[in-house]
């Protein structure tokens, strides 16, 4: 007895599926999925295809299954986008042959980007990656090359090699980031924090030149720090030694963090009136972090914000969300 011809063998496209379970985006494909997987026949037919592309008739005759069966079973791994079929020259003309198009599959139930061990997500966003500002001058941006545009003119915030800085001043006025907002609405939020190296802004700099920071999460204000001044007696650990002496060098590191009892700076509570519920952390796709010198401020000293090149910690702002 003549053997049966083998169908010729073509990977169709392998690919890794990735999945998040707190992306709504991703619900649809997860849902087909697990229906596609629900069935220990569908199961064989993606172990039959996983290296070899068979007809529709092939696998049925493998199985033992009517071929109606099969074509149900095979539209729904379709569906799921688990299996890829396509037209290949036969004995007869052409036939419709099918492969896995899964090589893995991985579901994120938790963001890859969570520290298991105290289950804390941390995003680290560029200090020139904001989002809006109104400023006065003083004001300007630098990278690890030196000054961005032109000192002292507002005009070289619009600039689009902003996203290079690594310091940023400004004498009065705000600034806005907005981080993607990672929270898992599965968990319950303990608390949320922006870490940040800042320090006043001085003419050259001035130890001594006291400026009030105020901070403000999703348009709640949590607290006013009173930066002590604008530190330049020594070169910053990580600022560039292009950068000229007689200017600032580095910064302050400070936590602003808000829990469910209030507000807090450098893990002690200064503002109990302002708690997590009150920052609506669920309404917006974005978190809003707002850094301000107030016009009517009692120290009106400016602020300078440094990034992962400059200051004395490699790092821009770090939210972070702790469960």
């Amino acid at each position: 007895m003549a053997s049966k011809p083998k169908t010729p063998v073509k990977i169709i496209g392998e690919r890794d599926i990735e999945l998040y379970l707190c992306n709504p985006n991703h619900h649809d494909q997860i849902v087909k999925i697990g229906k596609a997987l629900s069935s220990p026949v569908r199961l064989n037919i993606l172990n039959l295809l996983r290296n070899t592309a068979l007809s529709l008739q092939e696998i049925a005759d493998i199985l033992h299954i009517p071929v109606s069966s099969t074509a149900l079973h095979i539209k729904t791994l379709e569906e799921a986008r688990l299996i890829v079929t396509e037209t290949q020259p036969g004995l007869h003309g052409s036939m419709r042959v099918s492969i896995c198009s899964l090589q893995s599959f991985h579901l994120q139930t938790f963001d890859a980007d969570a520290d298991i061990a105290n289950n804390t997500i941390t995003l680290d966003m560029p200090v020139g990656n904001y989002h809006s500002f109104d400023i006065v001058p003083t004001c300007g941006l630098a990278d690890e090359n030196g000054i961005l545009d032109v000192y002292d003119n507002i005009r070289s915030f619009y600039s689009p090699l902003r996203t290079r800085a690594q310091l940023l001043w400004f004498q009065q006025g705000y600034i806005e980031y907005r981080f993607p907002n990672l929270l898992n609405p599965l968990l319950p939020l303990h608390e949320i924090s922006f870490q940040l190296e800042i320090c006043s802004e001085a003419p050259g700099f001035l130890e001594n030149w006291p400026s009030d920071i105020t901070i403000s999460i999703n348009d709640r204000e949590v607290t006013t720090y009173c930066s002590p001044g604008d530190f330049g007696a020594r070169q910053g650990r990580l600022t560039p030694s292009s950068w000229p002496d007689g200017r600032t060098q580095y910064g302050l590191l400070k936590t602003f963090s808000v829990r469910d009892n209030g507000g807090y700076l450098d893990g002690r509570l200064v503002n109990p009136d302002t708690i997590l519920k009150d920052l609506n952390l669920n309404e917006r796709p974005y978190i809003s972090f707002k850094i301000e010198i107030k016009k009517d401020a009692a120290h009106v000293g400016g602020i300078n914000i440094f990034g992962e090149k400059y200051g004395d910690y490699p790092q821009g702002i770090l939210m972070s969300l702790v469960y």
